[in-house]
Parts: structure tokens; sequence; C-alpha cells
């Protein structure tokens, strides 16, 4: 049986866009010539789909770094490079996609098929058959390719169940899971029983049927990260509905109620808005002697303490209860279908793509590294050196330009630089001039 994973580390990069080129026509019978450089190739994206036939992240506990291809370069007589493949990555549904360094929500991926663009392929660069002019009509000049996003991601699997199963270890929710349902979850008696969420399918004779999930046994401080804590209290948040299964042994020497609040009290303070979540209590192994007198002062203490939810008394060894309890179950699924459906109609929505945020202002620094030598850093002025083809005089002269123009030169000026200083910018190192 694979290894149930539910969170993992992994970095993606996309490819970098291909360089323009520089060319020109030498064709006979041309007599003018020009530029014929073709513009680079878009790098390739990364892509997430949800595939219903996954059910771990186990795909990604081994492979941690994931690179899409480059665009083709420019080639010659206008050619335009290759574009290359995105990487589609398929991922299990109820995966949620955040940035690793910003915790930011990327993305979540509910429906199956569902693609979310976690790394955008890097623009080809142009070819110098877009910078002739009336001044040079043979220029020789060219942008190299963006480099692709380079991204660390953290993926988190939520279980998609419309029911999930909660209680303290040892309770039956493995055993009642495999009772309704033809999942197989390894049970014994012990604590910690479920180590990892098992997901069934029950279907009922009426032709209704709804997922079920049965989630690691909580104790108290669990929302803490006591025992198996918080990394499983994750699973709950989408179930449509809750079915709290409280042990009714006499000889466990539990109190019932207070194993009820405790487990509530858990949930509620992992997450608030499990408060308005529909809930069923279950008792337990009904089939043990004296069962029926704890489950009667169970059901006072209930009603003491003002607690509503409905109680079903069930035992999986007799499967006393359960059919009724299935079928009270799907009911209160439907109901809570056409509640949400009625709130908010969700709007079909096959590719979500994340949205790079770039700074849009040509913000730079000026840092003094050292007499006579000089950094500069900002965003925009790094990625515009990266871009620029400088291997032709003319790509540098037009870089020198753009620098001027943003207030470069002006701004070194300021900070006390003069002719043959040295300027770094990125991984260009250039002499300042006035």
């Amino acid at each position: 049986m694979p290894t149930f994973v539910d969170q993992t580390k992994i970095e993606v990069q996309a490819g970098k866009g291909g360089d323009g080129m520089v060319a020109f026509r030498h064709e006979k019978y041309v007599p003018n010539g020009g530029p014929a450089g073709g513009d680079g190739g878009r790098g390739g994206s990364i892509i997430f789909v949800a595939d219903s036939g996954l059910r771990t992240l186990m795909d990604f506990r081994y492979r941690r770094k994931f690179k899409a291809e480059n665009g083709e370069d420019g080639r010659i007589k206008s050619q335009y490079g290759r574009g290359a493949k995105d990487l589609y990555l398929k991922v299990p549904i109820g995966t949620t996609v955040y940035d690793f360094d910003t915790n930011e929500e990327i993305g979540d991926l509910t429906e199956n098929k569902q693609e979310l663009v976690v790394a955008h392929g890097g623009k080809g660069g142009r070819g110098n058959i877009h910078f002739a002019t009336s001044v040079n009509t043979a220029p020789e000049i060219a942008e190299n390719g963006e480099p692709g996003e380079d991204r660390v991601l953290r993926l988190e699997l939520k279980v998609l169940a419309d029911v999930g199963l909660v209680g303290f270890p040892s309770v039956g929710k493995s055993t009642l899971l495999s009772v309704v349902t033809k999942a197989k979850p390894k049970i014994a008696a012990y604590s910690f029983t479920t180590l990892t969420p098992n997901l069934g399918m029950v279907i009922l004779p009426d032709g209704r049927d709804f997922s079920m999930a049965d989630l690691p046994g909580l104790i108290e401080g669990a929302s803490h990260g006591v025992g198996l804590g918080i990394q499983f209290l994750r699973h709950i948040e989408r179930t449509k509905v809750i079915l709290h299964l409280v042990a009714m042994d006499p000889a466990n020497g539990r109190d019932a109620l207070r194993d009820y609040q405790t487990i509530r009290q858990e949930l509620l303070t992992y997450d608030k808005n499990l408060k308005d979540r529909k809930e069923i209590i279950v008792a337990t192994q009904m089939d043990i002697s004296g069962a029926n007198e704890k489950l009667k002062q169970f059901k006072k203490d209930l009603k003491t303490e003002k607690i509503q939810a409905p109680v079903y008394a069930i035992s999986s060894v007799t499967h006393e209860g359960i059919e009724q309890l299935m079928q009270h179950t799907a009911t209160v699924v439907e109901q809570v279908e056409k509640e949400r459906a009625l709130q908010k109609p969700e709007p079909v929505q096959e590719v979500k793509e994340y949205k790079y945020q770039a700074n849009q202002k040509n913000d730079f620094t000026i840092t003094k590294l050292e007499d006579h030598v000089f950094e500069i850093k900002g965003e925009n002025l790094e990625r515009l050196v990266e871009r620029t083809n400088l291997d032709y005089q003319d790509g540098v002269m037009r870089l020198a330009r753009k620098l001027k123009n943003l207030g470069v030169d002006d701004a070194l000026r300021k900070k006390g630089a003069v002719d043959g200083d040295d300027v770094i910018i990125g991984s260009f190192n250039f002499e300042f001039v006035q």
C-alpha cells in the first residue's frame, strides 16, 4: 500500500525564451539586403492538472525539481524560433498550491482536469528585424529571451470527501468505513490506528451515493500539534457533513460527553468555520454489554448542554443502525449541496492562472561597494540588462541610451561616481563615462 503523502515542497522552473537573432539578407538579386534575424520562441510553462486517479502527492516525494524546456533561438531569414512545449504535472483533486516563501495561495485544484499555471515560460527575444530605422537600416541589435519563472512551491492535499469521520482513536471510524464502503483500511486496537486518511464511496440501495473519509484519530491538543496534530486536521475543512463518533464501551473508563466536547473544541480551535458544519453524533460499539445505559446518560448530558445534533446508535459488528445512519447522512449531504448552490453558484473555470506581479516601476538603488565601485539593483533594470544582447556594439549603445533615459547616469553622479569607476548591474560590469 503506497505511503500517504499530503504535503510536499517542490521547485518549478519554466523554460527560458529563445534569444533573438542578428542576421542579414545576402541573397542574390536582393539589392538592398536588410536585417533578417528572427525572434526567439517562448519558453515552456509549468501547469498542474487535477487528476481523479491520484490519491496522494507521492509522485513528488522523490523528485522535487521540475524544469520546462527553453524556447528555440531565432533563426536567419526572419524565421522565428520554435516555442517549447508546456510541462504538465498531474496532482490529486483537492491539492492547494502555495508560494513556499510568502505562503501566498496560488491556486486550488478541486475539479477533475482543472488546470493551474504555476510558472510562466519566458518570452522570446526580438530579432534585429524589429530594430531597423531610417537612421540605422542595418542594426546589430537583438534581445535575449526572458528567463522563465523559478518558484518554490508548497503543495498541500486536503481530502475531498462529502462526509468526514472524526473522534478519538479506536472509536470505530475505520471499522465503520470498511462496513459501508469497499475501502480496506488497516484496523487494530491501539491508539492512532489510522495513520493516514482513508477514502471510500458509500452507495445506497436507492441510488444515492457520497464519499466518506476516515480521518486519523484526534487527541486533546491536536490543533496545537500534539500527537498526530494539525497535519491531518486540514482534511476536515472540505467535508460537507461531520460524523462525530463517540465510543459507548462502558469499560473504557472514558466520559462520553467529555470525549465529544474535547474533539469538538479541537475542530473549532483549528477552524472556527466548522461551527456551522452539519454534524451527526454517532454512538458506536452498541453491541457491548452496558452500552445502552451509557448512551442514555450521554443523551441526557447532551440535552443538559443544549447540544442539538442528532444522535444515531450503531454497531459495526452487528450492523445495527448503520442503514438508518447512512440514509440520514445522504439526506443531509443533499441538503448542504442545495444550500450551497443557492448561496453562491460556482462559475465554471477550466484554467486558472497565477499572475506573477512584477514590479512595474523603474526603481533602482545604488550602493557604493568600495572606492570607485558601485552596484545598481532594481528588478526591471536588471531584467533590461539580462535581455540585452551585448555581443554587438549596437546592442551596447542601445542599453547605454536606455540607462541614461532612466536616470541612471544622473543618479551615479549624485553618488559621487567619476569617469573610470566600475558599475555593476547583475552580471554586467561597465566603466562609467560622463
